[in-house]
Formats: structure tokens, sequence, C-alpha cells
């Protein structure tokens, strides 16, 4: 009997250099580089690479040095910058270079943070819908003009070419990244042992100003949370703000107010975004038909379904279980 030989792991690479800041290069390392045998899915290969030779320092205090050379960077299957050293400035021409031929062989080529300069410096963002962290958009719009740049989302799926926002957004990106390869039940997984949020979707706001602020001295934290607990319960049944207010203990209005301080967002929206993320393992793993789906998360029909999804995942429940659902036991 022929034994299979066993799957081959996609490889990401990440670039460090000199002067950077961990966190981004954290998130990925966290992502990428942790084994996760328990998932039961050949896991990824994390190269991170360099320019440079020898140790390089990091914001904080202390030093590194990356295995691995450009070559390595330009030959995996997804290639990442999550920053650049100086927005002002140009990346090196060996950094240009390395992105343009990893790009021309088909590697999916991803930015975080400040990074989406170094791709638009290798003219992997002309004409394409991109995004940066919110302080760096109206830089990169001015140094280039052939950008689309969106201020204001999570991130952008160009599918070979991938652009997320600053900070915690990193986070987003990679999970999105884990998403696109096995599916949203292995991508929750991943996200429970991060212990954030396992979908933000890319058009989702970088920040809402609202959001920071005092906790309500009445206990009102506690009372949102309560009725979040009782919508996630009971999606597949009509949801009204009035009842989840009542759960609440609260008055409608002063419920709406208290939802929106502590989440940035409605309780209809943030219901609909619990029913669509509810929707996902259904279309990846049965196969009932979307109908069922739609009445199995609470949608009062199949067309709201598919206007939410739409909006929510920028394609039809359809075509994400043809993209998603697995090919193989």
């Amino acid at each position: 009997m022929r034994v299979a030989a066993p799957a081959r792991r996609h490889t990401v690479s990440v670039l460090a250099f000199d002067g950077m800041a961990p966190f981004e290069l954290g998130s990925v390392v966290e992502v990428f580089g942790l084994p996760r045998p328990e998932l039961g899915v050949p896991w990824y290969d994390l190269r991170v690479c360099s320019l440079e030779r020898g140790p390089m320092r990091a914001v904080g205090g202390f030093t590194m040095a990356a295995e691995h050379d450009l070559e390595a960077f330009a030959s995996a299957d997804t290639v990442m910058v999550v920053a650049v050293a100086d927005v002002h400035g140009d990346p090196s021409p060996e950094v240009v270079a390395a992105l343009r031929r990893a790009h021309a062989r088909g590697a999916r080529v991803v930015s975080i943070c400040s990074g989406a300069f170094a791709l638009a410096a290798a003219g992997l963002l002309d004409g394409r819908d991109a995004t940066t962290h919110w302080r760096y958009a109206d830089l990169l719009q001015r140094r280039f003009p052939n950008v689309h740049v969106t201020p204001d989302v999570l991130y952008v799926d160009g599918d070979d070419v991938l652009t997320g926002a600053g900070s915690a957004a990193g986070l987003d990106m990679c999970l999105h990244l884990v998403r696109k390869d096995h599916g949203a039940r292995v991508a929750n997984a991943v996200a429970r042992r991060l212990v954030v949020p396992p979908h933000r979707e890319g058009g989702q706001a970088q920040f809402v100003e609202a959001a920071v602020t005092a906790p309500a001295a009445n206990g009102a934290d506690d009372a949102i949370a309560r009725s979040m607990r009782w919508a996630l319960a009971h999606l597949a049944e009509p949801i009204t703000v009035a009842r989840m207010a009542r759960e609440a203990h609260l008055a409608p209005r002063t419920f709406i107010r208290h939802f929106n301080r502590q989440t940035g967002t409605s309780p209809l929206r943030w219901v609909v975004t619990q029913r669509i993320m509810a929707a996902l393992p259904l279309l990846e793993e049965g196969t009932a038909p979307v109908e069922r789906i739609a009445a199995a998360v609470g949608f009062e029909s199949p067309v709201t379904f598919r206007h939410h999804f739409g909006r929510a995942m920028r394609t039809s429940p359809s075509a994400y279980r043809r993209t998603f659902r697995p090919t193989t036991p």
C-alpha cells in the first residue's frame, strides 16, 4: 500500500529590520509560528527574514536576529511586510525587488500598518484599494496617488495583495488569512487561544471615537453583557432591541446608549454580525441549503440573509461555501 506523502506546509515569510516595533511582528509569529497540532491541519512554516545580518535593535530595548535572508523572504507562499523604517522614505531597492519577484511568481503579498508603503513603492498597489494605519492614510495617498486609499477599514482583501491597518488590526488580518486557508472553525479556534474576537469584517472601522469611556457606575456594563449572552443563546429566534433591553433590565433608549458606548455599534447590527458568524461553519461543513441556514441563524428570509452576508463578507453565501468548503475529509 502506498503511503500518502505528508501535506506540504504553506510557507509564510515576514520582514524584520533594525529599529522596528515588535507588536505587528509578534502578531504574525503568534498566529503562524506556533505549532498547532491539535487543529488537525498542516500548519504554516514561518520564516522571519531580514536584509541586515546580525542582531537588530527593537523598540523596547532588546535585540533580535533573523534566521533567513531576502531570498527566503521572496520565495514564500505568503510574503508579509508589517512595517517600514520610515514612511517618508523609500524601502531599499533589494526589498522592492524581492516584493516584485514574489508577486510575479504568484505569492500572496500582505502588508500590515506602514508596510503598505513598501508594497506601494514596489508598484503592487497601483490601481488597487488599500489601507494602512489611519495615522498614515493621508500620507500614503499623497505619496502614491495611484493607490485608492481606504483610510477607515481594518483590512482590504485584494486576493493576491492584501493590506491591513495597524496594531491590533494585524491580528484581524492574520486570522482572516487563516480563515481563507483553513476555514472558519480553525480560525475561530486560533482566535480563542489568542482571546480575541474570531472575526471582524475587513470593512469595520479602525476605531470608534466613543468606545473608550469610563465604566458605567450603575452596573450597565454587566447588564449589556447579560443581554448579549441571552441573544447568542437565542439567535434563531426574533430578537428586538426591546427584548434585549428587558434582559438588561434597562429602558430601551438607555440600553441603546450603553450598548453603543460599550461596543461601538448598535444592538441590531451586533446581532446581524453574530448571525453571520454563526452561519460560516454551517456553510463550510454542512450540506443544508442556504435557505435553511438563513432560518437556523435567525434571518427572517433568505433574501435578508444574502443582503447582510454580502455586505459583511463581500461575497454571497453560495460563493463563500464554494471557496471555503473543505475539498478533502
